[in-house]
């Protein structure tokens, strides 16, 4: 496809209209976010129970929390060249399958070291679905209001987080550790089911291929596509290797930022999920009383979707996301330097969520926006693979800094600079330059 010049099969999609269609899809991908992000959560919420239940200290689950990041990272990096070659679909309903069995086994695990091999596995469905879902809801969304869709579809994420941690308010006391696990393998593997029936693969490779069904192409034609005369070598999906693409044609100087930005930014965001329970639990807090104050951290997170996503479509990241990285700053130092009074301090974890969390999901709907189809999956998925790097480090570096007795609060203090390193690495998108493709989808919906 040439860089200036958009097919007419790409002109409809890149202008489509928002309809029943595309709400079902983000919608679905919503639901698929909040499986994701109530197994992310899962872990760090058990952690106090699993404390007294198997007699160990906190810092002996930094490796469960270790594996769990590998697995991510290998999810992720594996989803790019899966959901740009195969199909967005497939990759999702492996995806779940996988996330939702390892869960469901979780809740049996006798040891820390099968809970780590589980976690793993957990880790590795999780990676495969985030891509997936964010890009298949950018493949169903119109280029001035993609990443607003990206990031309704991934409020999905701290939806999970926030329900994981009022479920475990509820269910610890009267079931224990194990409830957490069922709830958050049963549900995933429903899931599979609901999407094999009715989420519908991206449009892109629906045109590409012969003998669509009728289904198939009644849907092609909702979205002013004739399947009979639709371009196949027009459309924008990978005809070489998605990895190399995200270093060619003038996109590497975005793609390097790109990775300093989630790198950073899953640091923070997996510093606090794994850690900020047990801190608190450490502090004073029940494991329930804990699961329900940070669960006010994704609730927190919800809210940055009615202006983040607006703001990215409107200004651009590199001003409206890099201002929400640098705002985070002020609530993180305010968690860890100051003895709060319990409501102060869920509305400052509330607020710290807003940018942490809700930077990161701006930051993957930015991705989703700046990167072509082509290699949508594939810019997405490895900047969530390398930012992995990140949430391998976040429990290491947790852990570590407990166990020389620092005060449990004040491991956050590290969180403070790599907040600003990720604003400053946004502002400097600023000099990616705009895309000949880009400017083409423009001028067609002018």
């Amino acid at each position: 496809m040439a860089e200036a010049t958009l097919s007419s099969t790409e002109t409809a999609l890149e202008n489509q209209r928002i309809g029943g269609l595309q709400i079902r899809v983000a919608g679905l991908c919503a639901l698929v976010q909040i499986c994701d992000g109530y197994d992310v959560n899962s872990i760090g919420i058990t952690v106090p129970s699993l404390t007294h239940a198997w007699n160990l200290p906190g810092p002996a689950f930094t490796t469960a929390f270790l594996w769990s990041s590998i697995g991510i990272m290998v999810g992720a990096l594996s989803a790019g060249p899966i959901g740009d070659r195969v199909g967005r679909k497939p990759l999702l309903l492996a995806s779940l399958t996988i996330f939702g069995l390892a869960s469901l086994f979780s809740a049996f695990a006798g040891s820390l070291m099968m809970l780590t091999i589980l976690r793993f596995f957990t880790g590795l469905g999780i990676g495969g679905a985030f891509p997936g879902a964010a890009t298949l809801t950018g493949d169903y969304a119109p280029h001035r209001r993609r990443a607003l869709m990206i990031m309704v579809s991934f409020t999905g994420a701290p939806v999970g987080g926030f329900l994981c941690g009022q479920i475990a308010g509820v269910l610890l006391p009267a079931f224990g550790w194990p409830s957490i696990f069922l709830v958050g393998g049963i549900v995933p593997l429903l899931m599979v089911v609901a999407l094999a029936v009715w989420l519908p693969e991206s449009p892109r490779f629906l045109a590409q291929r012969g003998n669509l069904s009728p289904r198939q192409a009644a849907l092609l034609k909702r979205l002013d596509i004739d399947p009979d005369q639709a371009e196949p070598h027009a459309v924008d999906v990978a005809a070489g290797n998605p990895i190399k693409m995200l270093f060619g044609r003038g996109y590497a100087l975005q793609t390097v930022l790109m990775w300093i930005i989630f790198f950073c930014s899953l640091m923070n965001l997996f510093l606090f999920v794994y850690w900020l329970p047990e801190v608190l639990h450490l502090t004073g807090f029940t494991p329930a009383e804990a699961a329900r104050a940070t669960s006010f951290r994704e609730l927190g997170a919800i809210l940055a979707v009615l202006y983040l996503g607006l703001l990215i479509d409107r200004f651009g990241p590199e001003r409206a996301l890099a201002a929400n990285y640098a705002t985070g700053i002020v609530f993180i130092a305010a968690i860890a330097l100051f003895a709060m009074p319990y409501l102060l301090l869920v509305i400052v974890i509330f607020f710290s969520g807003m940018m942490i969390i809700g930077s990161q999901t701006g930051a993957n709907a930015a991705c989703g926006k700046l990167y072509p189809a082509r290699m949508r999956t594939s810019g997405l998925g490895w900047a969530l693979g390398i930012g992995r790097l990140g949430g391998i480090a976040a429990p290491v570096l947790g852990g570590y800094l407990l166990s020389i007795g620092l005060p449990p609060r004040e491991i956050f203090l590290s969180a403070c600079g790599f907040a600003l390193i990720a604003a400053v690495a946004t502002a400097l998108l600023v000099f990616r330059g705009e895309r000949a493709e880009q400017s083409a989808v423009i001028q067609a919906a002018e």
